[in-house]
């Protein structure tokens, strides 16, 4: 008798990032049901509605009644998202300032002419971009 092998595991976050590309490549906010037809994959409602609801506890996401249910849109953009966790991992931090050093040490050598270039600039635009938007500080609601 052979057994049947066990399921393979998704990666951790993989679900949640392809909700969010789903919702940033959308025109409007999408209900779950919306959300599951962009994904054009086999998930369940309810798993969808579940990693919404998870993403909107994180604060990724924000959600409107619509009818009796929800439907949502991203707060960031891909690159604000991941400026908003990077500040959240480095609120976390006991010793901030050995935790930016280590960042910084493990920069190539573009990534960081590039970091150089921001802290230099005055209002904290990218050189080929729009202002960053500015981060809460720390103990500040996400």
């Amino acid at each position: 008798m052979s057994e049947t092998p066990p399921a393979q595991r998704r990666p951790a976050g993989e679900l949640e990032a392809s909700v969010l590309a789903a919702l940033w490549s959308a025109e409007g906010p999408l209900s779950p049901a919306g959300v599951q037809s962009a994904l054009g994959t086999p998930l369940a409602r309810t798993t969808v509605t579940t990693i919404l609801t998870r993403l909107h506890g994180k604060g990724a996401v924000s959600r409107s009644r619509a009818g009796r249910g929800y439907v949502y849109s991203p707060i960031h953009d891909s690159a604000g998202l991941t400026a908003r966790r990077m500040r959240s991992e480095l609120d976390k931090q006991d010793d901030r300032g050995t935790a930016l050093a280590r960042f910084v040490s493990q920069l190539t050598t573009e990534d960081e002419r590039l970091l150089r270039s921001l802290l230099d600039e005055p209002d904290g635009a990218a050189p080929d971009g729009p202002p960053a938007a500015p981060l809460p500080g720390p103990g500040a609601a996400p």
